[in-house]
């Protein structure tokens, strides 16, 4: 059986080391993990440069790489590819562990390398997070901010989906193409098996925590109210979005070494409202619009999925202007219906008296 230690055994932390500070740093291990992810493992169509080159990284990873190897690469895709990998294995490398290239990276504006490789970053940093967390609700949170949920509407219930998960078992019904032809041809009726996580089936998701198969109950009741048109009514007792506020406060606190306190709330009285931050597009849009006092109409409102206060254990650590005021968050989803995090937010955006 799967103890909570273990879960997501293959998002590539096991093969990283710790320095003194609790970051990760990354090794020759790790470089062969990701050499083995789909994106760069080889096809029947390889050539035998690129056969050449990836075996050679597999034994050697850290091995500098000349242009003309790159070149010699016949396919175009398969040349940035590798291009692609050398640039993150750098930048890594040159950053000396995870959390510090998240940073540099995310800060500088210049995101240089696909967003598979800042999940699979992302990911690893929850792990190391969450090493001994056993509650479930907090990891299975957690993958919200690196695996796209889509929001669904059940019998008063506002429940988070993984995205691919969900789009994979409508479209083959989990048999992969032999199920897209059964479902295509009526000899297969179209069953969606995924179960809402609660306390009597919590243990299981340490079990299969790569399936993605558990929804995430995020009920509660949008409503208008006076002060900027915002008021949230909780309606779950075990609600996800506090595991994932408490989730939020470890990410803050692991990269930014900021403690703070976030609560999901029900409604938002602040007539002096002086802060806020988006955890995605959307919600940072409506925000905005809410905070000049600019009109939001019932269907971009209708899109927040909550609100949030976020308060500082030390004010002294906040911006001046706006020591021991509430930062607001928000997170929305988007015209389809799916929430996307974006977690590198909360580390830009809070007002930090001084950013290490």
């Amino acid at each position: 059986m799967t103890s909570p230690s273990d879960f997501w055994p293959h998002c590539g932390f096991l093969m990283l080391a710790r320095d003194a500070r609790g970051w990760l740093v990354p090794t020759e291990a790790y470089f062969q993990w990701v050499l083995a992810r789909p994106e760069l493992a080889l096809v029947p169509e390889s050539c035998a440069a690129e056969m050449a080159l990836h075996q050679s990284l597999a034994t050697s990873p850290l091995r500098p790489v000349a242009l003309q190897e790159l070149a010699a690469l016949e396919d175009d895709d398969a040349r940035e590819n590798y291009a692609v990998f050398l640039r993150f294995r750098d930048g890594l490398l040159a950053a000396g562990t995870l959390e510090a290239y998240y940073l540099q990276l995310m800060r500088s504006g210049a995101v240089n390398v696909p967003a598979v490789f800042i999940d699979a970053v992302v990911q690893a940093l929850l792990r190391n997070l969450l090493d001994e967390c056993n509650d479930a609700f907090e990891a299975r949170a957690a993958e919200m901010l690196f695996r796209p949920q889509r929001i669904t509407l059940h019998e008063s219930q506002m429940l988070a989906g993984d995205r691919a998960t969900l789009d994979m078992l409508n479209e083959t019904a989990g048999l992969g193409d032999i199920g897209r032809l059964l479902l295509e041809s009526g000899a297969l009726q179209q069953h969606i098996d995924m179960q809402v996580l609660g306390v009597d089936n919590a243990l299981q998701y340490w079990q299969g925590s790569e399936r993605h198969h558990f929804l995430l109950d995020l009920t509660h009741e949008l409503k208008q109210d006076l002060s900027h048109g915002l008021t949230f009514k909780m309606t779950s007792a075990r609600s996800g979005l506090k595991a994932l506020a408490r989730v939020l406060e470890r990410w803050v606190a692991h990269l930014l070494g900021v403690q703070v306190q976030i609560e999901p709330v029900h409604q938002i009285t602040d007539s002096a409202w002086r802060w806020h931050v988006g955890l995605d597009v959307e919600s940072t849009a409506i925000l905005n619009d809410l905070y000049q006092d600019r009109p939001v109409d019932a269907e971009r409102m209708a899109r927040l999925v909550s609100l949030f206060t976020l308060t500082f254990a030390n004010p002294a650590e906040m911006r001046a202007d706006v020591a021991g005021k509430p930062v607001y968050l928000g997170l929305a989803t988007n015209a389809e219906g799916l929430v996307r995090i974006k977690p590198q937010n909360l580390l830009l955006n809070l007002p930090l008296a001084t950013v290490s």
